[in-house]
């Protein structure tokens, strides 16, 4: 009796790149409105991944290759769940990331956003 042929090994699921798509969410967040770091990590389904995503956010501004064939990563939109700027020392300087903010018109005091709640914008919300 002939033996079945062998089935050919399954083909893997595409690998994602998580920190893509971090940069991928971020590039969605119109001018003008914030996020977080845990409402992008919840929205890619990484639920306690929000310091992932800051990660992502850092490696974002590493690659100057990168820079030139994708639109850059508007990371000064994205704060802590309470509306702190913690990822300001990962900028040229300590105040760029605030001075984008008020360029767009969301206001800034002691490194918080001012109306935070009413600027938020929620990736799970506005993209489904």
């Amino acid at each position: 009796m002939k033996k079945p042929a062998a089935l050919p090994p399954p083909t893997p699921p595409a690998a994602r790149n998580y920190f893509a798509d971090v940069h991928e969410v971020v590039r969605l967040v119109p001018p003008g409105r914030i996020t977080s770091y845990g409402a992008i990590a919840h929205y890619l389904g990484a639920r306690h991944g929000s310091r992932a995503v800051g990660y992502a956010l850092m490696a974002s501004n590493l690659d100057a290759a990168t820079h030139q064939k994708e639109a850059p990563v508007p990371a000064h939109r994205v704060v802590n769940r309470l509306g702190q700027l913690t990822g300001r020392h990962h900028f040229p300087t300590p105040s760029a990331m605030q001075e984008r903010l008020e360029a767009e018109g969301v206001r800034v005091e002691e490194d918080v956003v001012v109306e935070f709640k009413q600027l938020y914008w929620d990736p799970s919300v506005e993209l489904g």
